[in-house]
């Protein structure tokens, strides 16, 4: 069972395999169609698509009327129906790739273990080390009989809004923010448009987990990297821009064998999304 990173050579081994289920992760933030597009000229064999903002998130606007962030979880029994569709079973071997560092195959690898499923892991250096290694592309779609896989007690852990509001007056965890420096600092406005951060939370940028290959850093460098960062993983609340990239960090934890630590789904989209929630900026 692979349940953090696979490479390119293993997953050529098992492209045939029934066991096994290839998502491709592709997605742009500023193009939501790219994707796809990219995912029509050419995939790895036997792969399906996995939409970042369909598959992978769900609604906008909660049932109490409250806005959620830009990708809030998918309703849990709905993203089994997905992972149902994509022919996953409960036994089933799931590869996540993309061709950005892993930043959004590891949303798919968190949801997984979200829903109980251990066995997932994502490709090292993606699709960029699959084509550096010679291994085949190909434009035809697959379809796989449904799957049957079941709900299974969480492997992760999430805070709510409120709990990061509360956090904010007992300081009894470390929110470490996923985000670009600048968009940290509240310098970046095309992207988001109410900059900063929140008060305390501390910045590691996710493609920091990675070696200039775009594959993620040894277990011993990781763990170095996160030591400053807070005291132990189960006191540290992960976020983003929108929850995605924030599981790049929670994978390089687990990567590094610092378990434990939690995601905040809603992230700084939903942190602004009402005004009355402080705002910092610069570093």
């Amino acid at each position: 069972m692979h349940t953090t990173l696979i490479d390119a050579a293993t997953l050529s081994q098992h492209l045939d395999d029934p066991k096994w289920v290839i998502l491709d992760c592709r997605h742009d933030l500023m193009n939501p169609n790219a994707g796809f597009d990219s995912f029509a000229i050419g995939h790895i064999a036997g792969a399906q698509f996995a939409n970042v903002d369909t598959d992978l998130s769900g609604a906008k606007i909660g049932a109490d009327g409250k806005f959620q962030g830009r990708h809030p979880l998918p309703g849990r029994a709905a993203f089994i129906e997905t992972l149902r569709g994509w022919g996953i079973d409960d036994d089933t071997q799931v590869v996540a790739y993309d061709a950005h560092g892993g930043m959004f195959a590891a949303r798919l690898w968190w949801l997984l273990r979200w829903i109980g499923h251990p066995a997932a892991a994502v490709l090292d250096g993606g699709l960029v080390a699959w084509q550096a290694a010679g291994q085949p592309m190909v434009t035809h779609a697959e379809r796989r009989t449904p799957g049957s896989i079941s709900e299974r007690d969480a492997l992760v852990s999430t805070v709510s809004v409120d709990e990061v509001v509360a956090n904010l007056s007992t300081q009894a965890r470390t929110v470490v923010d996923a985000r670009a420096a600048d968009r940290y600092r509240g310098e970046n406005e095309t992207i988001d448009p109410v900059g900063g951060h929140i008060p305390g939370a501390k910045n590691r940028f996710f493609k920091d987990n990675l070696t200039a290959d775009g594959r993620f850093k040894d277990a011993t460098q990781l763990k170095a990297e996160f030591a400053p960062l807070f005291a132990s993983a189960p006191e540290a609340i992960m976020q983003c821009g929108s929850g995605v990239t924030a599981c790049h960090n929670l994978l390089a934890l687990e990567v590094a064998g610092l378990p434990g630590a939690a995601l905040y789904p809603g992230s700084w989209s939903e942190w602004v999304g009402d005004a009355s929630r402080p705002v910092a900026t610069g570093n």
